[in-house]
């Protein structure tokens, strides 16, 4: 199984492009090198620690540390979103909502998966299995 047929890993690749185009097409001049920045930086994060956590899976505390990070970049990202909104720097109110929502869905599956391989006494294969795509 690739890391590609997680879900969490699915959400994230089409937040980071969207969050990507959104702080490139939506933001003042200024901003796309401040806050801008720093959200394409922590969404980006989420992807990659979900990618590094999973070629970890063998070791369950390296990759419960690496999913973890996920979701506390994931925290990060909802955090400079709204700090976006409430400056006023991003004035899209329907795309604030459409990316706040899709991260807080996230954030929820990143929490539960990590519950999932917490408490993961079988196959760490088998566990994985229910966090799949479907093809």
């Amino acid at each position: 199984m690739s890391y590609k047929k997680l879900e969490i890993w699915s959400i994230a690749r089409g937040l980071t492009i969207d969050v990507h185009q959104m702080s490139l097409t939506e933001l003042p001049a200024f901003e796309r090198f401040e806050e801008g920045s720093q959200i394409r930086r922590s969404i980006k994060s989420v992807r990659s620690n979900i990618v590094e956590g999973y070629g970890r899976r063998r070791y369950k505390q390296d990759f419960l540390k690496h999913l973890t990070y996920a979701h506390a970049s994931c925290d990060e990202t909802i955090d400079h979103l709204e700090t976006l909104a409430e400056t006023g720097s991003l004035v899209n109110d329907g795309l604030f909502r459409d990316l706040h929502s899709r991260l807080d869905e996230l954030g929820a599956k990143l929490n539960r998966f990590i519950q999932s391989v917490e408490s993961s006494h079988g196959s760490l294969r088998e566990d994985l299995g229910a966090y799949e795509v479907g093809d």
